[in-house]
């Protein structure tokens, strides 16, 4: 398990156990959470006079917002000049926290396709330009991979990307469809791994993926795209003992280390 935002009840909880003397790792079973989110916990929230469960609430509530309302116009101006230079969203972010302001590389995607929607062109300075057909009813549903656990489900350590292990997945086509690679990314450093793979089949993807996983350090998580090659990830997880989640469809920004790197390689 990882760290997991707390609810105000279990700040009562924290507080009593701890006054009885309990340590972090007796608080954090008896949440059901990971030690992790109890320090974390203890360290960020705590005032002058110890933990007390009410203000470490309100200290964790103001922060939240605060974070949402960080980004103005005027920051979004430094983004919009950045991409007007073919930097990479994931090449912005990391730019603009030399100065002190951290906006993630998902939320610059999604403010460059909200842009497009309003007839704007930041999206023509992306590496990877994607034409998806609009399809009616729930696509959701549509060929949808069995078992697979959404990205809404994914610890939120993971978007913090402050630690190695988190990865991001997909294929690259080959020319007149005939063959791919699969990339693999790590969200915090980068370091990408590829293989070949003659055809698009999931054995043969899963097989290459796991080989991939292996030959690193303990890989925590793995965030993949919705192709039919990924049907067989219950198969990786069970090889690598990383934790897999899927991208919402037609949401590039969620594996945007990934969505870059593969336009560099392209």
């Amino acid at each position: 398990m990882t760290y997991r935002q707390l609810a105000q009840e279990q700040r009562y909880q924290i507080y009593g156990l701890k006054r009885m003397a309990h340590s972090q790792t007796e608080i954090a079973k008896c949440l059901g959470v990971d030690r992790s989110t109890i320090s974390r916990e203890l360290k960020r929230n705590q005032g002058k006079k110890g933990y007390r469960p009410k203000q470490a609430h309100q200290y964790a509530v103001s922060r939240r917002k605060s974070s949402q309302l960080r980004i103005t116009e005027d920051h979004w101006r430094l983004v919009e000049e950045r991409i007007r230079f073919d930097l990479s969203p994931e090449q912005v972010s990391n730019d603009l926290k030399k100065e002190g302001l951290k906006i993630s590389h998902e939320r610059i995607y999604q403010y460059i396709y909200l842009d497009k929607k309003k007839g704007g062109d930041l999206h023509t300075h992306l590496r990877c330009q994607k034409t998806y057909r609009k399809r009616t009813g729930n696509y959701d549903r549509r060929g949808r991979i069995m078992g697979q656990i959404s990205i809404n489900e994914r610890p939120a350590v993971v978007n913090e990307q402050k630690r190695l292990g988190d990865w991001e997945g997909d294929t690259i086509v080959g020319a007149r469809h005939k063959g791919a690679v699969i990339t693999l990314v790590d969200r915090k450093s980068g370091y990408t791994l590829l293989a070949g793979l003659p055809k698009r089949e999931a054995l043969l993807l899963s097989e290459q993926a796991t080989r991939l996983l292996n030959s690193v350090p303990h890989a925590k998580t793995l965030t993949l795209d919705n192709g039919k090659e990924f049907a067989k990830h219950a198969k990786i997880r069970n090889e690598t003992r990383a934790e897999i989640y899927f991208a919402h469809p037609y949401s590039s920004w969620e594996r945007g280390t990934n969505e870059n790197t593969n336009g560099l390689i392209r």
